[in-house]
Parts: structure tokens; C-alpha cells; sequence
């Protein structure tokens, strides 16, 4: 029997006590297979059949995966014939952890393994893959233990596949994306799927379905191309001569993951990624702080400042200091500067004229920074290096030193590329384009925060490898983007619609926390064209902060407009950033989003619902919360009048007395939203 509790002491210490026995298993016939999930829900059978690989999911007996395939393909080599099956080993694991920051402290690890060997008439390419079984999804590696020491090998391709056995419909955007993973995501039959960047999620008449990947190291990122109905093949980013991935003796590959639920909070709420990485890598993680931030940003943005030098550079002495001011007042961790190094002026885009430890003549960061601290404001770094990764690794080290040197402890990182390839020199000398997705931006995300972490540094990476739950592992690795956020209300053309804060949730979001940047209050900041500008109410901006989860959230807009707006803006300075636990409630992808967070270490709990252009009447259960307390509702709503598109600007505020056992009608204005401290009483 697994044992179902831990010591306590274990869990606050950060142990893990794995248990072994024998694990929920189905009958195996020969050449077969099989493996249940701890609670029986999910079953996976693994077998060979015409000299391959497959493997199939179902869930409450129903198929989820139909046949798939599994293995890689190697440069120069035939595809090796799996002749049978060989070893079958088996474990089961029950475990908790406790993450340093995050959505959810205490994490359960609960799942049934099964490694299978599988033998090839090429002995060098015979291969094992570990399945990982939870309740809500499936995990799968593949581990080519046979090739000997030394030896290279090129991966030219993978053969993974996920055949879908239902009707769904899909949510995703393509895969070669040409301006960094920020598409916005399309909705529709799975037929009209043609390649798909992951997360992908679909969902069918039984189930809602993600495939992602977890442990994503030295390698290349999966992306998923259609080759027939139903029918998505893995396959990966290449370098720039085509081969897709290079390794040097046995290795291991990261997690191909599928995530499957019932709802979609079900997906949102599954930790899978997350258990599927090592633990922490970084010892003492103190020096690691989620916190609320303001910056010298969204004035660049919206044009009233420059990144580049001259009569309206943003990033000076005099105005850096304004925003500390601000920030210290209002309870405030930091303060983002862009645009304070040498390098902007002219077409930065290129990337080669960064310099960064070389600040700009009127941005004196030892006053700045020495001001910030006699105020409790750290100075929050930024490293944009136009897409020039080669310059900016020859400054690397001493450019993280130079941040530490000033009491620097996170930055921002930016890519920005043409097309998604950035360059590198050749062999030969010559340029080279390599993909945003490729083992060597892989690789190079991972040199950017090792040399972070050694100078105790966070990172918020933008134009990012997409997070596959390294966090856990390199818990500096705070926050990415990864998808459209916020900049891209201020010129994006279109702007981005309401119903994309809907989606991210069930998308983007399930690969990890997203720097997207809320709290924009004048959302039309003089524009006439609904396109052009933020569509959403201020309260929707309010209840971002709960449902878009990352540990560093930034009050984006100009301190003025929250001033104009300061009882609204008092829900931005009580909301955390960091969680007990978190649950997402009931939802419709494309149509509306509720999420409610517990706060870490505390009583209080915040939820935050959006919907897309249509209003919504919701009534939420509030069995969240704890059933031996009340709470006093501090709930910030669309006034009566709101709408995003001709009264965006219109808010109430309400306080009501609540318990475990009430519900709470929600009104939700076209493009709207709700946000709720729900503060315990004495």
C-alpha cells in the first residue's frame, strides 16, 4: 500500500521521501505493456508492432491516444527495427516538496513509472522510455543508454507521435513563429491544425487534452506538425545545417507531456511539469524574492519617452528616482529601467552596439541605486540584446557582475530577432541563423542564467525559450513571456482582444508563470479606434493579477493614472505575488476565466474572473475558502455601465460579509472583469 502522508518536518525542510511498491498495473499480455495512474482514472499501454514503437492512452477505459509512435531518428542512419520488447521495470512514487515561490507551496508528486527497454537489430539504438502516470496526464522520456561514451551522434528528427481518438477543437498558434512566440491563438476544428507550438490544447467531447514538454535542457525545443486526421508528429527545431539536436554518449531527452482533464482547471491546475524536473540545483534560495514592481517602460511604449538618448530619454537620473518615490510609497519592490545602456540609440534592433555595463551619461546608477536602497527599492536590470546573442555572451560575466556590484537582484532579459533566427558565427566565419527554438538558444538561455545565479541574480526572460518547468530546478528563473502581453496594447495592430486573457490560462500559461505585465488604468490613453488601444475595463486589468500567475508582477501603467484612480489601484498594492495554493475555477476557454489564490503564509484569499467581449453572469461557490472563518469581500467590479468598448473606465467597489458556505454572483461587463480580496476576520 503507498503510503499517503510524509513528516512534516521532511516537507518544511524540503525533503522528499520517495516510496516504492508495486504499482497499479493492468494484465500485460506478451510483447505488451501496461500502467494505471495511482487513482486507476488513466491507463498507458506500450507494445511493438511492424518492427516499432507505440504507445496509447485511455482514460476511464475510453481511448484518449490512439496508436502512437515513440522513438528518434539519427543523421546518416536507417531507421533501426524494434524487435521486441525487453526489460520491464516498474516503481511508484508518493511524495511532496515545497517550492521556494510559486502558485502552489506544498506540491504532491504522485504517480506510477514504467521504464521499458526496447530492443533494435541496431544494438546501439535500442532505447528505453520512462512513462510517468499521474491522475491528470502522462510524462515521457526517452533514455539511449546503449551508445557508448564519447561517441557523437546528430538526432535528424523524432518520431513521438499523439494521435488523437475524439473530435476536439483546438487552441494554438503555429509553430515557426516569426515574432517570438506572440501569435495570437486561433480557435477551431483540430482538422485545421496544420503545426502548433505547445502548450497545445484541445478539447473533445470527454476531455480537455495539452500536450507540452517538462526538463527541456540541451536539446531542442518540440513543436507539433499534423500528418494525418487526429494524427501530430513531434518535431524539433534544427540547427541551421538540419541536423536537430547533437549529443556526445548516452543521454536522456526531456518530457513529452500530456496533460488530461475533465475541465479546463483541471489543466491549469496540474503540476506535472513541474514534478517532472530536478529539484533545485541552487542551495540557499533566499536571495530569490517574488515581488510588485513599476519601471520606466510603458511611457516608452506609448511614445512620451525614448529609449534612446536625447531631450526625452526616459531613463534618467532625475526620472528613475520619481518612480522609486512612487514605488516606496506604495509598497513596491523595484523599479524597471530600459534604455539606460549604451546601445539604443540608432537601429538597436541589431543588437551589436549593447553595452551593458556602460550606462548612459545621465543615468547615474550608483546614486540611483543607493537612493532606491536608503528606500527599500532595488534597481530591476534589463539586458535587451536586439537578437545579438554573440555580443552579448562576450559581456555576459561582467555585465551580471556589474548588476551585483550595484545590488542588482533580478533582470530582465529581451531578444528581439527578425523572424525568430538569431545569428552566430560559423566554422567557416560566416553567419549563421539559428532558430528561437534550436539547441543553441536552448543552450544559450541556460548560460544567461547560470551566470545570473552565480552572481545571485533572477531572470525574466522575454523572446524566451518557452518554460517546460526548470523553474523548479533554477528557481531564479522567475517569470517569462512566451506569448502577446501587455506592450502590444500600445501599438499592436490589432491591439490584443478581449478574449485573449481568457485563453492564456488554458495555453500559455500551463507551461509556466508570464510576465505579462497588468494594470494599465487609462486604457485609452487618448486613442478613438478600439483596435488600437487596451481592450479591456480597469477592473478586468484588476483581476489579472490573479487569474495571469507570475512571482514578479509589474503595476505597468504611469503613477499619475494611478493616483487618479487610487481606490482601484489599492487592490494592486494588496494583492500578493506569492501562494499557498491557487485553484482554477469554473471556466470556458475563449469565453471566460476565474482563478481564486490563497495567500502564502497568510489567511486571505484573491480571485480574479475575465471574460471576453460578452457579459457574463457567473455565480462562483466560495468553498475555497476556509469553512471555520468569515471574511470581509472587498470585491472591485464593473460598474453597472461598463464596457470595454464606450465606458471603460467604470468601477464599484462593494465590502460584504461571506463564509465558506455562500456563493458570489459575479457581473461581468462585455471585455470585464471582477477582483476580490477576500480578507479573513478576527
Amino acid at each position: 500500500m503507498i503510503l499517503k502522508t510524509m513528516a512534516l518536518a521532511c516537507v518544511l525542510a524540503g525533503a522528499s521521501a520517495a516510496v516504492h511498491a508495486a504499482p497499479a498495473t493492468s494484465p500485460s499480455a506478451p510483447g505488451r505493456a501496461c500502467v494505471q495512474s495511482p487513482s486507476r482514472a488513466l491507463e498507458l499501454c506500450t507494445f511493438v508492432k511492424s518492427g516499432r514503437a507505440w504507445y496509447q492512452l485511455k482514460k476511464d477505459g475510453v481511448l484518449v491516444l490512439k496508436d502512437s509512435e515513440l522513438g528518434l531518428a539519427f543523421a546518416g542512419e536507417s531507421r533501426a527495427r524494434i524487435a521486441t520488447l525487453g526489460a520491464v521495470e516498474r516503481n511508484s512514487v508518493d511524495t511532496q516538496w515545497e517550492q521556494p515561490w510559486g502558485e502552489q507551496r506544498v506540491i504532491r508528486d504522485h504517480h506510477n513509472e514504467l521504464r521499458v527497454a526496447y530492443a533494435a537489430d541496431a544494438a546501439a539504438r535500442g532505447f528505453d522510455v520512462v512513462f510517468r502516470l499521474f491522475d491528470d496526464g502522462l510524462g515521457l522520456r526517452y533514455d539511449y543508454r546503449h551508445i557508448a561514451p564519447g561517441a557523437d551522434v546528430a538526432i535528424s528528427d523524432e518520431y513521438t507521435s499523439f494521435h488523437f481518438a475524439d473530435r476536439y477543437q483546438a487552441w494554438w498558434f503555429e509553430a515557426h513563429d516569426k515574432v517570438n512566440l506572440e501569435g495570437l491563438y486561433r480557435h477551431g476544428d483540430l482538422a485545421r491544425v496544420k503545426s502548433a507550438e505547445t502548450p497545445f490544447t484541445v478539447q473533445g467531447q470527454r476531455n480537455y487534452v495539452s500536450i507540452h514538454q517538462a526538463a527541456l535542457v540541451d536539446f531542442a525545443v518540440m513543436f507539433l506538425e499534423r500528418r494525418g486526421p487526429g494524427l501530430y508528429k513531434a518535431g524539433l527545431y534544427p540547427w541551421s545545417d538540419g541536423v536537430a539536436v547533437r549529443k556526445r554518449g548516452p543521454f536522456t531527452t526531456p518530457w513529452r507531456t500530456v496533460l488530461v482533464g475533465a475541465t479546463p482547471g483541471a489543466l491549469a491546475d496540474s503540476r506535472i511539469e513541474l514534478n517532472l524536473n530536478e529539484p533545485s540545483k541552487i542551495a540557499d534560495t533566499s536571495w530569490i524574492k517574488p515581488m510588485k514592481y513599476v519601471g520606466v517602460w510603458w511611457e516608452i511604449h506609448l511614445g512620451k519617452g525614448t529609449w534612446s538618448t536625447g531631450p526625452q530619454h526616459a531613463a534618467n537620473t532625475d526620472n528613475v528616482k520619481k518612480y522609486i518615490d512612487f514605488a516606496a510609497r506604495n509598497g513596491f519592490g523595484g523599479v524597471l529601467v530600459e534604455g539606460w545602456n549604451k546601445g539604443w540609440d540608432g537601429d538597436w534592433g541589431k543588437g551589436v552596439e549593447f553595452r551593458f555595463a556602460e550606462p548612459t551619461a545621465d543615468f547615474d546608477i550608483g546614486a540611483i541605486t543607493a537612493y532606491g536602497a536608503a528606500k527599500g527599492v532595488e534597481l530591476v536590470g534589463h539586458h535587451e540584446t536586439g537578437g545579438a546573442t554573440e555580443n552579448y555572451g562576450a559581456q555576459l560575466d561582467d555585465a551580471m557582475a556589474f548588476y551585483h556590484k550595484y545590488g542588482v537582484h533580478s533582470v530582465k532579459t529581451g531578444y528581439v530577432g527578425a523572424a525568430g533566427r538569431y545569428p552566430r558565427t560559423g566554422a567557416d566565419g560566416k553567419p549563421q541563423y539559428e532558430w528561437y527554438g534550436g539547441q543553441y538558444m536552448v543552450n544559450f538561455h541556460q548560460r544567461v542564467n547560470d551566470a545570473a545565479a552565480a552572481q545571485k541574480i533572477s531572470v525574466v526572460a522575454h523572446e524566451p525559450v518557452m518554460d517546460t518547468g526548470l523553474r523548479r530546478t533554477w528557481p531564479n528563473m522567475l517569470s517569462r513571456e512566451g506569448a502577446r502581453g501587455q506592450e502590444w496594447n500600445a501599438w499592436g495592430k490589432p491591439t490584443n482582444p478581449p478574449e485573449h486573457v481568457t485563453i492564456l490560462p488554458f495555453t500559455r500559461m500551463l507551461a509556466g508563470p508570464m510576465d505579462y505585465t497588468p494594470g494599465i488604468f487609462d486604457v485609452t490613453f487618448g486613442k478613438q479606434t478600439l483596435e488600437q488601444r487596451v481592450q479591456s475595463t480597469l477592473a478586468n486589468q484588476l483581476a489579472l493579477y490573479v487569474v495571469l500567475y507570475s512571482p514578479v508582477q509589474m503595476a505597468a501603467d504611469l503613477p499619475e493614472n494611478y493616483e487618479k484612480y487610487a481606490d482601484a489601484f489599492q487592490f494592486i498594492k494588496d494583492v500578493p505575488v506569492d501562494w499557498e495554493r491557487s485553484r482554477t475555477l469554473q471556466s470556458v476557454i475563449g469565453d471566460y476565466a476565474i482563478v481564486a489564490r490563497q495567500q502564502r503564509g497568510a489567511r486571505d484569499w484573491y480571485l480574479g474572473a475575465v471574460t471576453d467581449e460578452k457579459a457574463r453572469a457567473v455565480t462562483v461557490p466560495l468553498d475555497f475558502l476556509d469553512p471555520a472563518l468569515r471574511y470581509e469581500a472587498v470585491i472591485y467590479r464593473d460598474a453597472d455601465d461598463a464596457d470595454y468598448r464606450g465606458n471603460p473606465t467604470a468601477y464599484k467597489i462593494e465590502r460584504r460579509k461571506v463564509g465558506a458556505g455562500d456563493k458570489l454572483a459575479l457581473r461581468l461587463a462585455p471585455g470585464g472583469g471582477t477582483a476580490v480580496r477576500f480578507r479573513a476576520l478576527d
